[in-house]
Order: structure tokens, then C-alpha cells, then sequence
């Protein structure tokens, strides 16, 4: 099976052309970019590099969220474009398995991949690594203060270990609650492995193309402030609010 995996959840960007779990072309760029400029580019010189037609591809597998919302947008856009046009599977997984997925963790630990959703908040993740080598979700995907996370890890008197390039910005407050249990080590790979996505990917159920949406985890910040000034609203009084403005 022939398998494109990308992933622009945050502002790294990567691509991976696999078949039969074996990687055949890996792209990954980690500085801030127009993903809306530079996906396709990416994914079109791939496959050119490695001659394959885009008919060929079997299976197109994205990275779905949570992280950026405009980065998650244009990922599942393209995704769901060239997964129509192309007339072959479209896989989503979450952004946060992807990144925890990309490093090798010893058996039974517990790790957190995380992502800074801004204002002391985070998107974070709970999977445990399997004697195995599988991830298994210990929790569902979030979003929340790094307050209430903390919380909720102190509660495992175990290890920890935390993997994303945002963990030094809350590394302070993570070892104010976990001291010692806390671990974040510089060799794992911090950013999504495309390649590695595609695996994950390649065992999962197909998505309905047209139903297929994002997992965002919460709302952008326009509809939030949007709901701030019309929270008190009835659906029928905007409804007739809008129709005077038409």
C-alpha cells in the first residue's frame, strides 16, 4: 500500500511517502511558514523525487488536530481534496498521537505529548508505551490550563515522560507538581515524524471523505470572542438580527 502522510498542526511542516511501512521519501521543515503556501509544493516535489503519479497512492493519512486551527485547516482541506479527487482512503489521526508516536520510548512508560494552546493553556495527550511498541491511549486528547493537567498527572505515582518542543516553556511548573517523576529528554523527537504518522495511519479505519472534519479540541479565538459579545443571544434574536442587517 502506497501511503501520503502530512502533517501542519503546529508550525512545523512534514511529509512522508511510505509503502509496506517501509519510508521511501521523508520531508520535514520546523520554522514558521504559510503551510497554505508550502504543502502542496512539498507533497508534489515528493512524489516527483520518487517518481510516483499521484494515482497510485493507495491512501492519504493527516494529521487531524488539536494544534494550530488554521494549520489543522489546511492539512484536512488538502487531505480531504486530494482523498476525493484521487478516489483512494483518507485516515485521520490525532496530531498528539502523531507526535508521541515519533520517538521510542522504554516498556510501560507514560508519556505526554503537548502542544501550547497559549494563555497557560495546552493541548495534551495520555498514552502508555507497550511492551509491544504500540501507544495506547490512556486518556482522551484535551485541551486546558497546565494547571489542571498537573493536577490530573499527580495523581500517577510513576514516571512521566513529557515530549514536544513546547515543554520548556511550562518545564518549571511541570516539576513544581512532579519534581523528579518528570522527564523530557532533548533526544526524542519533538516535532510530528510524517513517516511515522503514515504508520500509525496505515492500521486504522477508513474516514468518510465528505464527513471527515478536525478536531480543533476547542473553538478559534474570533468565535470565542464572538461568543463573549453575543452569549446572551437566542438563536431566533440573531436569526432576526441578521435578517436586519440583510
Amino acid at each position: 500500500m502506497k501511503i501520503l502522510a502530512f502533517d501542519t498542526s503546529t508550525k512545523a511542516m512534514s511529509v512522508a511517502l511510505v509503502e509496506e511501512e517501509m519510508l521511501i521519501a521523508e520531508k520535514t521543515i520546523n520554522i514558521k511558514r504559510d503551510h497554505s503556501v508550502g504543502l502542496m509544493p512539498a507533497i508534489e516535489a515528493l512524489l516527483d523525487e520518487v517518481r510516483w503519479r499521484p494515482s497510485e497512492l493507495d491512501r492519504i493519512v493527516v494529521a487531524k488536530g488539536p494544534g494550530s486551527y488554521t494549520g489543522i485547516r489546511i492539512a484536512v482541506t488538502v487531505a480531504k481534496t486530494l482523498a476525493w479527487t484521487l478516489n483512494c482512503e483518507l485516515v485521520g489521526i490525532s496530531s498528539l498521537e502523531a507526535l508521541a508516536a515519533s520517538s521510542v520510548y522504554p516498556p510501560n512508560t507514560l508519556v505526554v505529548p503537548l502542544f501550547n494552546a497559549r494563555r497557560r493553556n495546552v493541548y495534551a495527550g495520555l498514552y502508555r508505551q507497550e511492551a509491544a511498541g504500540k501507544l495506547t491511549a490512556v486518556a482522551s486528547d484535551s485541551h486546558r490550563s497546565i494547571e489542571e493537567l498537573l493536577a490530573d498527572l499527580a495523581q500517577f505515582d510513576e514516571p512521566i515522560t513529557f515530549v514536544g518542543e513546547d515543554v520548556p516553556e511550562f518545564w518549571e511548573a511541570i516539576q513544581a507538581v512532579l519534581g523528579e517523576r518528570a522527564q523530557f529528554y532533548e533526544r526524542h523527537r519533538q516535532v510530528v515524524s510524517a513517516y511515522y504518522l503514515a504508520r500509525l495511519g496505515a492500521e486504522r479505519p477508513v474516514e468518510e471523505v465528505p464527513l471527515f472534519v478536525p478536531e480543533y479540541l476547542k473553538l478559534a479565538e474570533a468565535e470565542e470572542n464572538w461568543l463573549q459579545d453575543h452569549g446572551d443571544m437566542r438563536d431566533d434574536q440573531y436569526v432576526k438580527k441578521i435578517k436586519h442587517m440583510d
